[in-house]
């Protein structure tokens, strides 16, 4: 038995029960490590609090740190970490599992939108995007994965967009992207469906979140506002109802790709 005492709680944890089948079973008496980039707002963070309230301890990735910390969640490790930075991901994901066993979940969130029209849009933004929403997700799934291969357990969920199974005006970079996102999702899976580990890609539209303020072109930016406030989008907590739908499946079920968006979003 150990005890580890994080944010005022104390939880025990028995060594056995780490690398046992728990996704589906709220009584056991610990449940495995569960890593999310990204976490500081929007679907991050309401991904922590859905995963955290089924007992799952947490590593928490995002750089706002304080952020982070002030979710106020029990058995919670926060770290300050930019995806792009392959040595900080995979310092803080053994540093989580040094406290909470072997990570069973990673969930790739972290990401940047910056909308525009390729002809006036900055070479630097199209390389932060494909920095973050496609190298930084590798760096997520390098740090955990040999693990999961290893321990014949473990589920990847990478969060893309719609925008990455069809087409629209000003995503041009970001659609790229997020088009790489399922491609890179889909041969993986084939990778490591053998091995027991499971790939999952979420592809909500539309969500309320913070992910639009990245935009620079206030034009574009007014454009999209508008089309939001049009209609009722997504919420971050459907999302991270999606995702913990997934994850608490029989590990012998694979959810490969949720494709969802609000229902008055007709693209």
């Amino acid at each position: 038995m150990r005890d580890r005492l994080l944010f005022g709680v104390r939880r025990t944890i028995k060594v056995e029960d780490m690398n046992s089948d728990m996704n589906t079973d709220t009584n056991a008496t610990a449940k495995p490590l569960a890593v999310i980039t990204g976490a500081s707002s929007g679907i991050g963070a309401a991904t922590a609090r859905t995963l955290s309230a089924l007992g799952h301890p947490l590593l928490l990735l995002a750089r706002r740190a304080d952020r982070i910390e002030a979710l106020g969640l029990p058995d919670t490790l926060a770290r300050s970490v930019d995806v792009t930075d392959a040595e900080a991901v995979t310092g803080a994901v053994r540093e989580a599992e040094a406290l909470y066993g072997p990570a069973d979940l990673i969930v790739n969130n972290a990401g940047v939108m910056l909308l525009g029209e390729v002809a006036r849009q900055s070479a630097g933004e199209w390389e932060r995007m494909f920095d973050v929403n496609v190298r930084g997700l590798l760096h997520g799934v390098r740090a955990v994965l040999p693990g999961m291969i290893e321990r014949g357990h473990g589920t990847v969920i990478n969060v893309s967009s719609v925008a990455g199974r069809r087409t629209y005006a000003n995503h041009t970079v970001y659609s790229g992207s997020k088009f790489a996102v399922h491609g890179m999702s889909e041969s993986l899976r084939e990778e490591v469906a053998g091995h027991g580990v499971r790939v999952v890609t979420i592809a909500p539209g539309a969500v309320e979140t913070e992910l639009l303020s990245h935009t620079t072109d206030e034009a574009v930016k007014a454009d999209y506002q508008a089309f939001k406030d049009s209609i009722e989008v997504l919420a971050p907590e459907d999302v991270a109802a999606a995702i913990s739908f997934a994850y608490q499946q029989p590990q012998r079920v694979t959810l490969r790709e949720l494709v969802f968006a609000a229902t008055a979003q007709v693209a």
